[in-house]
């Protein structure tokens, strides 16, 4: 098989060409570690899933003639498949423009592809400052977290970006936010962007400013979201979707096109969403699926968890390791019990959803744990407990080292954290098919939780009841269990592989007719 274009000089056989780039791309994943890899966000598109997305965008380009721009090349899975693609859609190739900032990458991309005429660039996209316009752009930006971003980095990416869109990104906002932003300056009037992203964004709040380019600065024309049960890369755990839009602006209402699982030309679930629509809606990963109904409208005003409980995380100790020990390594290290807080094991550790006290208070487990919660300073042990300060001491080259708690006043001075009797688990898969992900457990002991939890605190009106009527502690848990599925995972997230998370925000705006009903 072999590629001809007007402008293209015939190259030779594709097949053998891509062989070779699926092996030079394993080479290169190898020889890095997959802590570098999340750093620069290096998750490579399979073949397959590119030759569906680019088919599916020469369908939507009106032009002829194709000016590509992948501003994340990498060895060039999505220039392959254009090349695969493009005599099948009758469209040539004007020009081809690809941008990579590892030279490892570049250095294959370039190996493979010299004998045709695409303009390869070792650099970084957000910082490129002359490129020929697109009017065909499909990009997998680099999945990089907020967090490998540094502050100089995103202040002039902030910077850019507002000027360029007039939208301003939240700092917890990942890189890809930023690449489509900036993509903006470099496409014609009328260009077809495809962006190969994570899903996340339609739920969270750092989404918020790219769902409103979305829906203002360009003509959003689909959505299409892979099942969360297959993930399309075996080294990321991401739910993925492609966003497609054109270059225009619509100012009046119009319909956009979601679809959800298997490809684009044969999804599961299709459905129209107008805009005006979209723009009420916090989340979007309602659609185009059977959660969504006429029933939430319905629900509006029935009363949410956050009217009757202040939900926190769980405490983020900054090394479980270190700071969590059972009772029989304290014991061990002859560590002053004074110092130490029960605390619950992670949920996957967690065998049952009522956790029972002992005579102290204590969590009645097979194995207990304690939390090393010391307030006091290096000076006030060193006198009257050493040998809590030798343990101190003995993280100081590592535990302190590590992120959290290097950015902390003192080091090892942890949140503060009272008991709860509920508890909702942070994430989860779920059991079955109609099985919520979410565990809520009832603790009778003193125990506080890690941030593998949510921690429910009584608001005023639900601990006047719980002081005047003890025992409805176990009937507002068995309204908390019997949340349904859908109510819990419409306010939640998921990510790759069907895990599904839940922020303590989202709990709150879970509805839950019952408590009132409990209550009155």
């Amino acid at each position: 098989m072999g590629a001809q274009d007007k402008r293209f000089r015939t190259i030779g056989n594709l097949n053998s060409i891509e062989f070779t780039r699926v092996q030079l791309q394993a080479v290169i994943d190898n020889s890095k570690s997959i802590e570098n890899r999340r750093r620069f966000g290096q998750f490579a598109t399979p073949y397959e899933l590119a030759q569906e997305i680019i088919s599916y965008g020469l369908k939507l380009q009106d032009e002829k003639e194709i000016s590509f721009l992948e501003p994340a090349i990498g060895t060039g899975a999505f220039y392959s498949a254009l090349l695969s693609e493009c005599g099948k859609h009758s469209k040539n190739i004007k020009s081809a423009t690809g941008i990579e900032l590892d030279s490892d990458f570049f250095t294959a991309a370039h190996k493979l592809w010299k004998d045709t005429s695409i303009n390869l660039v070792n650099s970084d996209f957000t910082e490129i400052d002359c490129l020929e316009k697109a009017n065909f752009l499909i990009s997998n930006p680099p999945y990089v977290r907020h967090h490998y971003i540094n502050k100089e980095q995103k202040a002039k990416l902030f910077a850019m970006t507002k000027n360029e869109t007039g939208r301003s990104l939240s700092g917890l906002a990942g890189l890809y936010c930023y690449f489509i932003l900036c993509a903006h300056k470099w496409l014609v009037q009328n260009a077809i962007c495809g962006w190969l992203i994570p899903s996340e964004f339609m739920d969270v709040n750092y989404g918020r400013t790219l769902k409103e380019y979305l829906l203002n600065n360009v003509h959003l024309l689909r959505i299409h979201r892979y099942d969360t049960k297959e993930c399309k890369f075996n080294d990321a755990l991401v739910s993925s979707c492609v966003v497609w839009f054109k270059n225009e602006i619509v100012s009046e209402n119009y319909e956009i096109h979601f679809s959800y699982g298997g490809t684009h030309e044969n999804p599961e679930i299709n459905k129209n969403i107008d805009k005006n629509t979209l723009e009420r809606q916090k989340k979007w990963t309602h659609f185009p699926g059977k959660i969504y109904s006429d029933r939430q409208v319905q629900r509006a005003d029935t009363p949410t968890l956050g009217e009757y409980f202040t939900i926190k995380r769980g405490l983020a100790t900054g090394d479980n390791n270190f700071f969590i020990l059972q009772k029989e390594q304290i014991h061990e290290l002859d560590l002053d019990m004074r110092f130490f807080t029960p605390i619950l094991p992670s949920p996957r550790h967690l065998k049952y959803d009522e956790v029972f006290s002992d005579k102290d208070g204590y969590p009645r487990l097979d194995t207990q744990h304690f939390l090393l919660s010391c307030t006091l300073l290096e000076d006030e042990l060193n006198k009257d407990y050493p040998s809590i300060l030798n343990y101190l001491n003995s993280g100081k080259y590592t535990t302190a080292k590590k992120y959290l708690c290097k950015n902390r006043k003192i080091w090892y001075i942890q949140e503060n954290r009272s008991p709860t009797p509920f508890l909702c688990s942070y994430m989860g898969r779920g059991k079955s098919e109609n099985g919520s992900p979410f565990r809520f457990i009832l603790n009778h002991t003193n125990a506080i939780a890690t941030n593998s939890y949510l921690m429910l605190y009584p608001k005023a009106i639900l601990q006047k009841a719980i002081v005047q009527t003890p025992d409805i502690i176990r009937e507002i848990w068995n309204v908390l269990r019997n949340i349904s599925a859908n109510d819990l995972e419409n306010e939640g997230r998921v990510y790759g592989g069907g895990l599904k998370k839940i922020e303590p925000k989202e709990l709150s705006c879970v509805k839950c007719a019952h408590l009132a009903g409990l209550l009155a």
